[in-house]
């Protein structure tokens, strides 16, 4: 058996997608994203933005230009999704219906934004179904924002929902949703950190996605030109909320977001030996430094090489071999 089958054996084994979420919304900013891509690898997903990104008006060719986009030959590794219109909008199916038309089979996820609950989220993804079929694709996963009281009081059920893959927060349309009681300084660190109603959403989002084998996906950092504070904020999302993911709006962040997730040498040094070790044991318990593994530490172990081979680190031929 293959050791993920070992170890994830009725379990949910974690959705595995790149670290970082490069939103762009012009067609200028798309195909210089989709360039950078080409340039870096697939180590970051590029999201066309529908919802922010047509003009008022442009919306029909906007989307046109989004499935073009995703179609064409510089989607070199797949990895680029959509976000549409929210479901309330007059453009939401019309997004839908042009963009799984014109790329479905080449479309790594949309984006459904403005969901007020489970129910929302299940017919939305119907939806993105029908049109996906008639695209030529069976299993079109969708990302959802949780943005509004009613999403995070469903995200359990949310991140449930077989066709979700990843859940992502929307800060400032939450923040925004309690009418001034949260203040402004809530939208970006250190206050993001430390605002009880805004933490309470990032950890019942991350625990949710956990729960479900889904990827929980941290919130923008609106700090552009300050690579260090995105980096902060990504190393604060990881190692205290539990997220696995975040957005990026500015090339510039992408860097800093992928170096505080990716794991690093040592953590991937101990992870293969540990490994190692128990797979010639049979995956029974091991010590090693006067410590003990069983399965339950194998797992973290496996999620460590898996993030380190998502993210293009380099990586040795036994520990190739291992995955």
């Amino acid at each position: 058996m293959h050791p993920s089958e070992v170890l994830f054996q009725g379990k949910h084994q974690p959705a595995s997608i790149p670290a970082c979420d490069h939103y762009a919304g012009s067609e200028k900013l798309m195909r210089k994203s989709i360039a950078l891509q080409q340039e870096l690898g697939p180590i970051f997903d590029i999201t066309l933005d529908c919802e922010d990104g047509a003009a008022a008006g442009n919306e029909e060719a906007h989307a046109r230009l989004v499935a073009q986009l995703v179609a064409g030959k510089d989607n070199f590794f797949g990895r680029i999704g959509a976000r549409v219109h929210e479901l309330n909008s007059p453009f939401f199916e019309q997004d839908i219906e042009i963009i799984c038309q014109g790329a479905a089979e080449r479309l790594a996820y949309l984006v459904i934004p403005k969901a007020d609950s489970a129910t929302e989220v299940a017919l939305a993804a119907e939806l993105v179904s029908r049109h996906a079929k008639q695209g030529g694709r069976d299993d079109l996963p969708i990302h959802v924002l949780i943005e509004t009281h009613g999403a995070l009081a469903d995200v359990r059920a949310i991140a449930a929902h077989p066709q979700v893959e990843c859940l992502s927060f929307g800060i400032m349309d939450f923040i925004s949703g309690h009418y001034g009681a949260i203040p402004a300084e809530a939208m970006r660190s250190p206050g993001q950190f430390s605002h009880p109603l805004v933490t309470r959403a990032k950890l019942e989002i991350s625990a949710a996605c956990h729960a479900h084998g889904k990827v929980p996906s941290h919130n923008v950092t609106t700090e552009i030109k300050d690579t260090e504070i995105v980096k902060h904020d990504a190393t604060r999302a990881m190692a205290e909320f539990g997220y696995t993911r975040m957005w990026s709006i500015h090339p510039g962040q992408i860097n800093p977001i992928l170096s505080a997730f990716v794991p690093r040498s040592n953590e991937i040094d101990e992870a293969a030996r540990i490994l190692t070790e128990a797979q010639a044991n049979h995956w029974g318990p091991i010590q090693q430094n006067g410590k003990l593994h069983d399965r339950a530490s194998y797992r973290y172990y496996w999620t460590v090489l898996q993030r380190a081979k998502l993210n293009g680190l380099p990586l040795s031929e036994s520990i190739v071999k291992l995955l």
